[in-house]
């Protein structure tokens, strides 16, 4: 079983549900999949979420995962379960509402932006991708906070332009979001592909201050070197942090709800690694306090 130290300054690669991460899903599972009185014994839900980790972390095929772990047609249907039952949302929200108890939630400024990624096997949702010679292609549309921690998620085919995501992104939240008002306004950072009336529109339906590069706009500073939004590279960063995910940076699944919910569970682990470092942070300030 995967164990964390808090002795240690940084979380490694998760690549099984640590013990921590599992007592925060238990009482989900328990709730949202309780076990059925009758029928065939299910396999061991512990064990099945740590296949599903290492299937997002190496991209492998279901039929390749390692004989340490359960059946892979067995783990792929309480894949498929937990997805229509939505148990990676409530995994991915519950780890968010716990940030935001720990003050580590910034709704100020946020960040959208869309990435494009290989669709080999096909499916739904795909589209000919323009930067892949018209090979077929999916995109994620993210939204994230001002540290980048994602916030919402979508999928749709690659030749979808990212203007037209914006608003199911936008509505996609996975927490409820705070009512922006004019002591607490939120921004919204987006680049040149959102520069268009559908890109506006879609900002101030939700009510944010947009921040949006205009088209044929190039900005520099004193020395005439381009300068770049501050807080628009966030999304890029977390976008690039799933990519590190390879059931992400190529999607293999033929189904995009199977492919979005990889994702959401990414997601989800990146608010479990804010967390422990919320937690680690507090510990260390407790015990300094009490030592004082």
């Amino acid at each position: 079983m995967a164990k964390t130290n808090k002795d240690d300054k940084s979380l490694p690669t998760i690549w099984r549900v640590p013990d921590e991460l599992w007592e925060k899903i238990k009482p989900i599972l328990a709730e949202q999949d309780p076990p059925k009185p009758t029928g065939r014994k299910r396999i061991n839900a512990r064990d099945a979420l740590d296949a599903i980790i290492f299937r997002l972390r190496s991209g492998c095929q279901w039929n390749y995962l390692p004989k340490e772990f359960p059946d892979d047609s067995s783990v792929h249907r309480t894949f498929q379960r937990w997805g229509q039952l939505g148990i990676w949302d409530h995994i991915w929200a519950s780890l968010v509402a716990e940030c935001e108890d720990l003050g580590g939630v910034n709704w100020e400024w946020q960040a959208a932006d869309a990435a494009m990624a290989k669709a080999r096997l096909g499916g739904d949702d795909i589209g000919r991708n323009p930067t892949d010679r018209a090979k077929p292609g999916t995109k994620r549309s993210l939204l994230t906070e001002a540290n980048g921690g994602p916030l919402a998620v979508v999928v749709a085919g690659a030749n979808v332009h990212d203007t037209k995501l914006l608003a199911d992104t936008l509505e996609a939240v996975i927490v409820e979001r705070p009512a922006p008002t004019e002591e607490t306004v939120q921004h919204l950072c987006l680049d040149k592909g959102y520069d268009n009336p559908t890109g506006h529109k879609a900002v101030a339906h939700h009510q944010y201050v947009g921040h949006i590069r205009r088209i044929g706009e190039e900005k520099f500073d004193a020395n005439r070197q381009k300068t770049y939004p501050a807080r628009r590279w966030v999304v890029e960063r977390t976008l690039a942090w799933l990519s590190k995910c390879r059931a992400i940076l190529v999607r293999y699944d033929k189904k995009a709800r199977n492919y979005l919910n990889l994702i959401k569970l990414a997601c989800a682990l990146l608010w479990y690694r804010r967390c422990w470092r919320l937690s680690f942070v507090t510990q260390l300030t407790t015990e300094a306090s009490a030592t004082a």
